[in-house]
């Protein structure tokens, strides 16, 4: 049981710029929902000694100083096509201050289930979205002593990278240890014109493929999904990858590596698990940062999203028949497929349509629509490059970071071990009918 105590307002502790900020394509069509993300930390003589909620205010309207469009509002803009805009006006932040009768130990291995997401936030996006912060925040002591940090921040406003570069900078306004860094804000700068004629194809934003049979995915959008929070050891990443590298020709550069390997296996088990016939066509989407696709680069602390949808797809039939390292390979084509051009040209491909509501996943009211990943196809967010972990706000690091229960049938996080030993935790919703053969093909087929 989570019972909200107080509701504070932070806003930035020094005047900002008020202004309606720039908004580029990569963030036009964007979700108008948040990333919901939890921290943990076990209870300590630091957590006691201090006023963690004031730590937590203070710090924060210090942080919105730098990252101010963080305190502002969305609201639709005057050219339609679902177009939305940024009003950068102080409105601030709200930290929700909770208990919970529950200890951190609680929560087992910490799966992403509903007990999770009362630690983090809810949003009502039903709610006229100039009323709906772009930040939320919510901090539960446990019974224990310990306390958990939810955390959702506007899908708009930044991706991966930016979200943690937040975080970040408002933990060390927290310790009072710089140095800090100042995010980069104008996202005008990926608006660069095009040096080539390379024109962008849109089919590879067709809708992912449905099962063989059924006209729609309504029926497969209909069924229970379950979670399941998944452990590879170093030892299991590694033979898998060995696997995979059995078909690689080492002339061909360097070998596959340990993300493609273990997305490639998933990509495999899930087939699998789902019973698809031979011939039915599966994808498998996931996302590539393009900060260093560019000339020049992004700025290294360009503050938005930087992101462009990736897809590799083959029959399930293909999948299974052949060696993980075939689906390795088509993992690996996929991502070399992101060049400069590419991005450039799917850029102002997404700038010139009439209405970018068609990339989102919930229509203007917050009620579900767009493209399903789900059966037969799969969604994966790798978090194994970010710099995830060691968000100190003066009690010491997180035992635990994890995603949110935001999951639909085929979602899946893949999400490095906190202590470094090469390990990897992988959560992934699929249709409570499928999920046991997935774990058996999942740790059986290694």
């Amino acid at each position: 049981m989570v019972t909200i105590k107080a509701t504070h307002i932070v806003r930035p502790a020094e005047p900002t710029p008020e202004k309606i900020m720039y908004l580029n394509a990569c963030d036009q069509i964007k979700d108008i929902t948040h990333t919901p993300t939890i921290y943990f930390y076990n209870h300590s003589s630091k957590l006691e000694s201090q006023n963690i909620i004031s730590t937590l205010q203070d710090s924060l309207s210090k942080a919105l100083v730098l990252f101010y469009p963080l305190a502002g509002r969305l609201s639709w803009a005057e050219e339609g096509g679902s177009r939305v805009e940024l009003h950068c006006n102080g409105k601030g932040v709200p930290i929700f201050e909770a208990e919970s009768d529950s200890t951190v130990e609680d929560f087992g291995n910490f799966t992403p289930t509903p007990s999770i997401q009362a630690l983090i936030p809810s949003v009502d996006y039903t709610t006229p979205i100039d009323e709906i912060p772009m930040v939320i925040v919510q901090l539960t002591r446990f019974r224990c002593g310990g306390v958990g940090i939810g955390l959702g921040i506007s899908h708009v406003m930044a991706d991966g990278p930016s979200a943690l570069h937040f975080v970040d900078e408002w933990a060390k306004f927290a310790r009072g240890v710089g140095p800090f860094v100042a995010p980069f804000l104008d996202r005008s700068v990926l608006d660069a014109e095009k040096d080539s004629d390379y024109k962008f194809d849109p089919s590879v934003l067709r809708p992912p493929p449905t099962l063989i049979g059924q006209e729609d995915n309504m029926e497969q959008r209909k069924k229970p999904i379950t979670v399941s929070f998944l452990n590879l050891g170093k030892v299991q990443i590694e033979k898998l990858r060995n696997k995979a590298n059995l078909d690689f020709d080492k002339e061909k550069g360097r070998g596959y590596s340990r993300f493609e390997a273990v997305a490639a296996h998933i990509w495999r088990c899930t087939s699998k698990a789902r019973g698809h016939v031979s011939e039915q066509q599966t994808s498998l989407h996931f996302v590539a940062d393009f900060r260093n696709k560019l000339k020049p680069a992004l700025p290294r602390n360009y503050f938005g999203n930087a992101l462009i949808r990736v897809e590799a797809t083959d029959k399930s039939g293909n999948l299974l028949s052949n060696s993980i390292g075939t689906a390795s390979r088509k993992i690996r084509e996929a991502v070399e497929n992101v060049t400069e051009d590419k991005v450039r040209g799917y850029l102002d491909y997404l700038k010139g349509l009439p209405d970018v509501g068609r990339f989102r996943s919930l229509d203007n009211n917050g009620r579900p629509k767009g493209d399903f990943y789900g059966n037969p196809n799969l969604a994966i967010i790798s978090w194994t490059a970010l710099p995830l972990y060691g968000a100190d706000f003066g009690w010491g690091n997180e035992i635990h970071l994890g995603p949110g229960p935001m999951g639909f049938d085929g979602k899946t996080f893949i999400i490095p071990g906190r202590d470094g030993d090469g390990s990897f935790n992988v959560a992934i919703w699929l249709q409570e009918e499928h999920m046991e053969a997935f774990k058996n093909c999942f740790y059986g087929d290694i």
